[in-house]
């Protein structure tokens, strides 16, 4: 009988993940993560995780398993909140679920199952796993989960092989309607749960608010840029080579404040990202603002009018180097190789066409269509077919 800690949250998805595994015959293990409980940084006037530890605790009293808290709170402030403070100030927009995954369920969670003695951890994660023999040896492969609506592969983009390994994904294989199915037949008391919103383990987070507690609120301009703006209609010039071609591509807009008119005052560039339509508090255009660029130097926020403004869209970003990451090492790109996947930049966004490119210092990514707001801090990852096989970081 192998051993197996499943990473139990209080939600319906770790629950019925917990009984599965039950079912097959591993010896199986609750733990629940407790990750915040820092009353200096308030994050919402509720306390989700007491709540989710008593459900987690329901659960595996019900499956008669054994269960147990770890309190993660220090590694997740160290290696979530203060990265993300860090990626703010810089004027980028962190994924902190990736981040999550990454760097405290799939490796300080991890490193304590194993610990305990475990063959494997398990997630409630809507995504699939399965091993391939390559050259003599064993290839795992992450794959999307089978319900379209709820594959969860993106924000698993950052794991490696010695992290799949060890890991099972015992709900990918079900639609969500059928794991809540499975969870009232079992008569567990998450079965009717909602699905958590918000920061991975803390619950509802109003960022603005939670920011505000670490970076000073600053006041400056919201600028509207034209969508007429002469940047916007520039020649391709003549390239003389590809990597001069991919530089032009993947640059962004640059602008200063003459390129527009003065429409509103904002808080602070950095509780800003591009895309962002919500809090501007401008009224009186024809169509809603969306900030196109902000500028963190400066405390400047650039804004267009509709969601076609030519400030949102580019075909290209680049990652470089030292943010590069492959699931599949034996698919990594040598240099000036090029390779044709579907990426996304975004959990929930449809897979789009495009090319990866290798050059000495990173890789560029180019689109088949002109992506909106591609943003820095945020994860690319990429596919071929149904499997994920990279990701890197937005430069």
């Amino acid at each position: 009988m192998k051993r197996v800690i499943v990473g139990l949250s209080g939600g319906v998805d770790s629950s019925v993940a917990a009984y599965l595994l039950k079912e097959q015959g591993y010896e199986v293990i609750g733990l629940f993560m407790k990750n915040w409980h820092d009353d200096s940084v308030t994050i919402s006037d509720e306390c989700p995780w007491l709540d989710d530890s008593n459900d987690a605790l329901l659960v595996a009293e019900k499956l008669g398993i054994p269960f147990q808290t770890v309190d993660l709170s220090e590694e997740y402030k160290e290696r979530i909140v203060d990265y993300m403070f860090n990626e703010y100030e810089k004027g980028r927009t962190p994924n902190p679920d990736v981040l999550c995954n990454r760097e405290i369920k799939f490796d300080v969670f991890l490193k304590i199952a194993l610990s305990l003695g475990a063959d494997y951890v398990a997630t409630g994660h809507y995504c699939r796993k399965d091993t391939i023999v390559k050259d003599g040896k064993e290839v795992y492969r992450l794959l999307e989960g089978k319900d379209p609506n709820k594959d969860q592969s993106y924000f698993l983009c950052q794991l490696s092989q010695e992290q799949l390994a060890k890991t099972l994904f015992p709900v990918g294989e079900l639609l969500k309607p059928e794991v809540r199915d499975i969870a009232k037949a079992q008569g567990l008391a998450t079965a009717n749960k909602k699905d958590s919103q918000g920061l991975c383990f803390i619950g509802k987070v109003r960022l603005p608010e939670f920011l505000q507690q670490k970076l000073q609120p600053k006041q400056g301009n919201i600028i509207e840029v034209s969508p007429s703006e002469k940047k916007y209609h520039r020649e391709h010039p003549q390239f003389v080579s590809k990597r001069e071609e991919l530089e032009f591509l993947s640059n962004k807009y640059t602008y200063d404040i003459n390129d527009g008119k003065v429409v509103g005052k904002h808080q602070g560039a950095h509780f800003y990202t591009k895309g962002q339509r919500k809090g501007l508090a401008v009224g009186g255009t024809p169509e809603p603002l969306f900030v196109i660029e902000t500028d963190v130097e400066t405390n400047t926020i650039y804004t267009g009018q509709g969601k076609r403004h030519p400030g949102l869209y580019r075909k290209a970003l680049f990652i470089a180097l030292e943010e590069l990451h492959w699931v599949r090492d034996d698919l990594k790109l040598m240099i000036d190789e090029e390779l044709e996947v579907m990426a996304r930049i975004r959990y929930r966004q449809p897979l789009e066409k495009a090319t990866l490119y290798r050059v000495d210092s990173g890789v560029y990514v180019v689109f088949e269509n002109d992506q909106s707001a591609i943003t820095e801090g945020q994860f690319v990852a990429w596919y071929i077919e149904d499997e994920l096989v990279g990701s890197g970081v937005i430069s």
